[in-house]
Protein backbone atom coordinates (compact mmCIF):
# COMPACT_ATOMS: atom_id res chain seq x y z
CA UNK A 1 0.00 0.00 0.00
CA UNK A 2 3.13 2.33 0.49
CA UNK A 3 4.16 2.00 -3.31
CA UNK A 4 0.53 3.19 -4.02
CA UNK A 5 0.60 6.16 -1.80
CA UNK A 6 4.40 7.34 -3.24
CA UNK A 7 3.11 6.58 -6.61
CA UNK A 8 -0.30 9.02 -6.08
CA UNK A 9 1.98 11.82 -4.51
CA UNK A 10 4.41 11.40 -7.47
CA UNK A 11 2.01 11.60 -9.80
CA UNK A 12 0.14 15.05 -8.27
CA UNK A 13 3.55 16.26 -7.93
CA UNK A 14 3.64 15.66 -11.85
CA UNK A 15 0.42 16.61 -12.83
CA UNK A 16 0.99 20.14 -10.96
CA UNK A 17 4.12 20.95 -12.90
CA UNK A 18 2.61 20.03 -15.86
CA UNK A 19 -0.11 22.28 -15.14
CA UNK A 20 1.62 25.14 -13.96
CA UNK A 21 4.20 25.13 -16.87
CA UNK A 22 1.38 25.10 -19.40
CA UNK A 23 -0.54 27.99 -17.08
CA UNK A 24 2.90 30.12 -17.48
CA UNK A 25 2.96 29.18 -21.32
CA UNK A 26 -0.42 30.35 -21.83
CA UNK A 27 0.20 33.68 -19.65
CA UNK A 28 3.31 34.69 -22.07
CA UNK A 29 1.34 33.52 -25.47
CA UNK A 30 -1.37 35.88 -24.27
CA UNK A 31 0.77 38.93 -23.35
CA UNK A 32 2.58 38.15 -26.83
CA UNK A 33 -0.58 38.19 -28.42
CA UNK A 34 -1.70 41.80 -27.35
CA UNK A 35 1.59 43.35 -29.00
CA UNK A 36 0.40 42.72 -32.23
CA UNK A 37 -2.69 44.33 -31.88
CA UNK A 38 -2.39 48.17 -32.09
CA UNK A 39 -3.39 49.22 -35.65
CA UNK A 40 -1.13 52.44 -35.49
CA UNK A 41 1.90 50.22 -35.67
CA UNK A 42 0.77 47.99 -38.46
CA UNK A 43 2.48 49.01 -42.48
Amino acid sequence: MAFFTSAITTLKTLVVAIGAGLGIWGAINLMEGYGNDNRATRS
